[in-house]
């Protein structure tokens, strides 16, 4: 099926699934995020690329997220159904919570009826990202075309998007009926309905036999709304011609390669892209500890003595990054 960029005057987004494993590309309406000229940096593989096009009328960001889907799908042990899941996840939103203002987060839900249960990810500004499932095991049969069921592991139900900042007294959060679960559309689906923003959004996860990672990645094309008609029938051109995200690195084009090939006939502008190096967490030890600790102390006094008596040690996990600590009762009453 053909697909279109559509015009700010339309209400609900065209869909094409792409042929190569485990990718989508959807398309819904437009709207072009914050400048923020103060990510810049090298990543040495995983990054997130913001550019703009030379007619300042559309922002494209493109993520290869290779690294950090296979260090997700490492720690919680995933099927391939479940990592086909979570990958997409990760990087859909990663995408969506890169380069906003300082100290937002963005934290995308799936609270599907299929196999995989709930699925929920975590990304901030800076493209630190994590994400849990209730099921890691899920690994329903293929589909009939051979690939990964991610719409049947998932199922239908809600998809529930929380946008918060230090300085906003109420999160902003947002629903919508889950239509596939092929994740991809469902974000679209979201970010047209809910946040009126106009997007094409693409994602992709390859797995090897193996069941590790052989590439992920995704793109997030966004356009003012007064974008002009040779500006729109451009990128229709483009993304009716662009093969999936797992092909495009297959292919070896990188993040520079894969924005000129979506710029394709509109032109990159002479303002410096910019990117972050994303990660999986954080999961570092003293960072963590910390965290349990302070959600431990939560409990009052009374509570840590009485645990301590009833099971003689206190040991938390955390849910995203899967590492489990013990802590002296001493240490978590020192933090209350």
């Amino acid at each position: 099926m053909a697909t279109k960029l559509l015009r700010p005057c339309f209400h609900f987004p065209l869909t094409r699934l792409q042929g190569a494993a485990h990718s989508r590309l959807y398309a819904s309406r437009f709207s072009l995020p914050r400048r923020r000229s103060s990510f810049v940096t090298t990543c040495a593989a995983d990054e997130v690329l913001r550019s703009l096009s030379k007619n300042g009328e559309v922002a494209v960001l493109v993520a290869e997220g290779t690294q950090l889907v296979q260090e997700a799908c490492r720690r919680h042990g995933n099927a391939p159904t479940a990592s086909a899941a979570l990958g997409r996840a990760l990087i859909g939103t990663l995408l969506m919570g890169s380069f906003k203002e300082e100290g937002e987060r963005t934290q995308v839900t799936f609270k599907g009826n299929g196999s995989l249960g709930s699925m929920q990810v975590i990304a901030d500004t800076y493209g630190n990202v994590k994400g849990t499932m209730s099921n890691p095991s899920a690994d329903p049969p293929l589909r009939e075309d051979g690939k990964l069921n991610v719409g049947a592991a998932v199922g239908r139900g809600v998809l529930a998007v929380v946008r918060s900042h230090p300085k906003n007294e109420q999160p902003y959060q947002g629903m919508i009926p889950i239509a596939t679960g092929e994740v991809a559309e469902d974000l679209a689906r979201y970010l047209a309905d809910s946040e009126q923003t106009n997007s094409a959004l693409a994602l992709g996860v390859s797995i090897n036999r193996d069941t590790s990672i052989r590439s992920a990645g995704g793109f997030l094309i966004q356009v003012l709304p007064f974008a002009g008609e040779d500006t729109l029938r451009q990128l229709e051109v483009n993304l009716a011609s662009v093969p999936s995200v797992t092909e495009l690195l297959h292919q070896g084009l990188g993040r520079k390669d894969i924005t000129a090939r979506l710029l394709e006939g509109i032109g990159l502008s002479d303002v410096p892209s910019s990117s972050l190096c994303p990660r999986y967490g954080p999961c570092e030890i003293g960072d963590l500890q910390d965290r349990m600790k302070r959600a431990v102390a939560l409990l009052g006094p009374e509570e840590v003595k009485n645990i301590m008596r009833e099971e003689g040690k206190i040991e938390v996990t955390c849910e995203f990054c899967r590492e489990t600590y013990q802590f002296e009762q001493e240490e978590v009453l020192a933090a209350v």
